[in-house]
């Protein structure tokens, strides 16, 4: 996973379809050297010292170590694809004037656990959707794929609700600012 499979098309921006294809093509996620690829060639770049900076921060989602196929190749951090929405979202702000302290205080405090909760939510979901296909001829599996589907549809709503409080408090944030 060091090459992007899709390359982004724009000079200048980042646009919402050069990211949806960025995170079709990525669903595993990215490594540092792909998502510096990915934002290089737009006003959303950034060095590989600030993407560390801003994971120690708390800004960017921290990478999980991912094992490379082949014996003896290692593994190597691996960000959740979203990442690159997070360094748009933070470049945007600091044109606008924010400090990094500002953002971490008033926009992003929550995004990554948000973000975290996300991933536990899809890893447990998945295994316990592997765990039920594997007794699809049990009794009650019907029942048990009804609860999964129940569960994932109450962890949705949960997380979009999450966001959009966040949203909520970022709006409230900048219109401070502006205000003052």
């Amino acid at each position: 996973m060091t090459k992007l499979d899709v390359a982004v098309t724009s000079e200048v921006d980042l646009s919402e379809d050069d990211l949806v294809r960025l995170e079709s093509a990525n669903p595993a996620g990215l490594t540092s050297q792909a998502i510096l690829d990915a934002l290089d060639g737009t006003k959303f770049k950034i060095s590989e010292a600030t993407l560390r900076k801003w994971v120690q921060l708390g800004l960017l989602p921290r990478s999980v170590r991912v094992g490379r196929k082949g014996k003896h190749q290692g593994s190597q951090g691996v960000y959740p694809v979203g990442v690159l929405r997070l360094v748009k979202r933070i470049k945007e702000m600091m044109a606008d004037g924010f400090t990094i302290e500002e953002i971490q205080r008033e926009f992003l405090f929550a995004r990554g656990d948000i973000e975290d909760a996300e991933r536990t939510i899809d890893r447990a979901v998945g295994g316990l959707a592997t765990a039920i296909a594997d007794r699809a001829d049990a009794l009650g599996a019907r029942a048990l794929h009804r609860d999964l589907d129940e569960a994932r549809e109450l962890a949705r709503k949960l997380l979009e609700r999450l966001t959009a409080i966040e949203g909520r408090l970022t709006m409230q944030a900048r219109l401070r600012r502006h205000a003052v």
